[in-house]
Parts: structure tokens; sequence; C-alpha cells
């Protein structure tokens, strides 16, 4: 019987996450039994499941694929795609940071605690975030400090502060900081208007002061359960005060609203879209260049799952909080497809990249490839092979140089697109899919293509 432990699971001697035949466990070691049981008998993981916050999984109690130290096997919920901060948007993460301190709040009630504060721990689901760690929570020692402090203000509080203060968008920061940024570089980022606010001087200023002086000793710490529930009052009141700028418009968060081709073109569009998409039975989409997620949005209303990406924080901010609103089955995710996420970690295993994320059986690009042809100088061969490697369904838009877009991006640069009309689009795609239909929007040159993946094996 073969299982494959996850490559990034071998920190926690509470257990491990394999993997057998398409199927994800949680191994659970003898050194955790006695957490579980509490974790279980107080009646905690009841409270949990109930109110969400936590992945739902099953007992398994005799499972042949566990190693020897196993105590128990745990099958969870299988959540669909995976996602990582680096890719998420201001509320994503503020939501990532408000479940930890809420599920903080319970277990010390139920005297246990959470012994890390990774936002790799959190994952969403119908656009509400989930914790994922079961084996994260354990018994909570009144006299000590909570040990996963430091690691959640520079997980999610100082990110947060930093782009409330600051502007600095969390997927640019976390891929300089992908785990983290301390208080020292906070405190050197933050403007001098921060300085005015309590929760600043608490959570930044005096711990990066601590840290600078080494005045204060671990040893020296005094604490209490009235410390501790104070202190995760505080951090909920401080998160949830903090806004996302979305004032100021950026080159994409008002394109549908302000493009002259107006609404008349995307009811066209819907039209079209609908049409082409009604007849096939898929269950997974990738929308590239999402924007705000009006594809995305016809999609999921047709019971499809949907990633939503698109490398303009504001719109998907704005999209995100739609789903939370409206429970949809979206995940937004800051993604640029140009340079999307890299694989990472130890041996570059231990977070896959995006690409190996975000499998799906429909791949939506629509007012999307003339930027990446002209704006990217990425040719129309690659992208067809790119888009054949990742998806049997293509619905794509031709957007031709005659279109007044078209027309704007090569007013300020040469035009050496020779390659890039529809005829040689149709003949380059023709070397990776069957044309389906193909259907001009009225009003405009634009064309929108459905596609189906061909089985011819290219060099």
């Amino acid at each position: 019987m073969n299982t494959n432990r996850h490559p990034s699971s071998y920190r926690d001697p509470s257990g491990h996450i394999f993997e057998m035949n398409g199927i994800i466990y949680r191994q659970v070691n003898q050194s955790y039994a006695e957490d579980y049981l509490h974790l279980k008998n107080s009646g905690l993981l009841a409270k949990l499941f109930a109110k969400k916050y936590l992945v739902n999984h099953e007992e398994v109690n005799e499972f042949p694929g566990a190693g020897q130290s196993a105590w128990l096997v745990l099958k969870p919920e299988r959540i669909n795609t995976i996602s990582y901060p680096v890719e998420w948007s201001f509320d994503a993460l503020k939501d990532a940071a408000i479940l930890h301190l809420d599920i903080m709040q319970l277990a010390i009630s139920h005297s246990m605690i959470l012994k890390d504060a990774t936002p790799y721990n959190v994952q969403f689901k119908n656009g509400q975030p989930i914790f994922i760690d079961t084996l994260s929570l354990k018994r909570y020692d009144e006299s000590q400090p909570w040990v996963a402090y430091r690691q959640f203000c520079e997980c999610f509080l100082y990110p947060l502060l930093l782009e409330h203060y600051r502007k600095l968008y969390i997927s640019r920061l976390y891929q300089g900081f992908p785990d983290g940024i301390s208080a020292a570089e906070t405190a050197a980022l933050l403007p001098f208007k921060s300085r005015m606010s309590l929760g600043c001087w608490l959570h930044v200023f005096l711990p990066a002061s601590i840290t600078k002086t080494k005045q204060l000793k671990p040893s020296s710490v005094s604490f209490s359960k009235t410390k501790m529930i104070n202190l995760v009052s505080h951090l909920q009141t401080l998160i949830r005060g903090l806004k996302f700028n979305d004032k100021s418009a950026s080159q994409w968060n008002t394109y549908y609203a302000e493009t002259i081709l107006s609404e008349q073109y995307l009811e066209h569009k819907k039209n079209i879209v609908n049409e082409l998409l009604d007849p096939l039975q898929i269950t997974s989409a990738l929308d590239i260049g999402s924007n705000d997620g009006y594809f995305s949005n016809l999609l999921s209303r047709k019971d499809v799952r949907v990633s939503a990406i698109d490398n303009d924080a504001p719109s998907i901010n704005r999209l995100y909080l739609q789903c939370k609103k409206e429970s949809l089955n979206i995940l937004p995710l800051v993604v640029d497809i140009t340079d999307p996420t890299p694989a990472k970690g130890f041996e570059n295993r231990e977070r896959s990249s995006f690409l190996q994320r975000s499998g799906s059986e429909l791949i939506i690009a629509l007012a999307l490839i003339h930027h990446l042809v002209i704006a990217k100088n990425i040719p129309l061969s690659i992208l067809a092979a790119f888009f054949s490697k990742h998806t049997k369904w293509l619905l794509i838009e031709f957007v031709p140089k005659n279109d007044p877009k078209v027309m704007a991006m090569l007013a300020t640069r040469e035009d050496v697109f020779t390659d890039y009309n529809e005829d040689h689009f149709q003949k380059i795609m023709s070397l990776h899919f069957d044309m389906l239909s193909k259907r001009i929007v009225p009003g405009t040159t634009r064309v929108i293509y459905l596609y189906k993946k061909n089985n011819i094996q290219h060099n």
C-alpha cells in the first residue's frame, strides 16, 4: 500500500498529512493523543465544526497505511483548490486573521490555544475562511503567554497594517516576506501618523524597541488567562478596524464601468457566453483576467467551481467581498498569469506553484489576449500551447488591431506584431484545439471562440 507524505508536512511532531489513492489523510501521532482527547471531550471540536471554523473530518481508527507512531488517522473534508497568502487580497487576509482570533477565543474557554498562527493553515470555501490544521490546538497553560503571538503579528497584523497605512498590497508584501515581516521592519515602514494608534504602539513599536535593545527576556514575562483574553480581544478590535483603501482607481479598477464599449457590449457578451457554455457539462473553471468577476459570477451560478485570477488587487478584493456576502463558489486570487506563484519551500516542493494547483476543465480568457501579446510580448504560439497544457475547454476572445483598446495600446509603441490577426490566431489555435463555435460580439469587431482540446501531439 503506497502512501505519499506531503512534502511540507514534517515540522509538527504531533502528526502529518499524507495522500493515498488521491485521498488526503492526517496522521495523529501518539504524542498528540491527550491533546486530541481533550479537544474532542471538552466539546471544542464539535463547536469548531458547528461554527464552520475548522474543516470537518472523519476518524479512521484502523488504517494500514499509517506509520508506526500513529495513534489515529483523520480523513478531512477535501479543499478543492489550495491558495497561499501571497495570492490573497486585503480582506481575505483580514478574515483569516479574525478566524484565528475567533478560534483562540473559543479555545481558551475550553482550556486550549493555538500553538502556531500561520496563514497556510487557512483556506477558503464559498467565500469564507476555514482552518485546516486540527493539530494546531493544544492544551492551555495559563501561566504562559501565547507562543504564537509573534508569528500572528508577523504573518497577519503587520501586513494588514502596512496595506492599511501604506497601501502595500498583501500579495506584493508576501512575495518579499513569505513567512511574515518583523516588527522592526514594519516599524520602519509605517508612517508617523500610525504612532497615534495605541494598537500600533503595543504590537509594533514596543516589540520593535524591545527587540532592538534586548531589554526583556522571555523568562521575565508574567501572564494569566485574563491577560490572554484581553490580548485576543484587543487584536480583534484592532484588526476589525483596519480598512482596505479602494478609493483611488487602479488601471483595471473601473475597466468595465468606464470602458468605451459600455454596458451594451457586456450584455451582448454575457448572452454569447451563456449560449456557448450552457451545453457544457463542467464542474471547474479558471477565469484569467477576471477583473471584478463579472463572468466568474455567470459560471458560479451554473454550479461551476471557479478560480478567478487577476493581477489587480482592488478588483480581486471587491470580488472577494461579494463572494463572502453571497457565499459564492468562487476563489478570487491576486495572480499575474505572466508571473504566477512559483513552487517554494525546501527543494521547491513544500508549496506547489499556482499552475500545479489550478487545474480546471475550462479556461475563460475574455478581453485578455491582446494584453498578453501586445503589452507582454508573448507570441500567440506560446499562448496556445500554454492553454492546451492546462485545460480541455477554452473560451477566448480575440480583440483585433482595429479595436479601440488595441489602437490605444499601439499608439504609444511600435507595431511589431505582424502576426497578430484573426487568421493567424485561428491557425495557431488549430494546432492544439478544435474550434466548436465562433461568435462576433455585436457592435464590435471582437470575436469569442469556444475551443476543445484536440489529441494532436506536438514536439
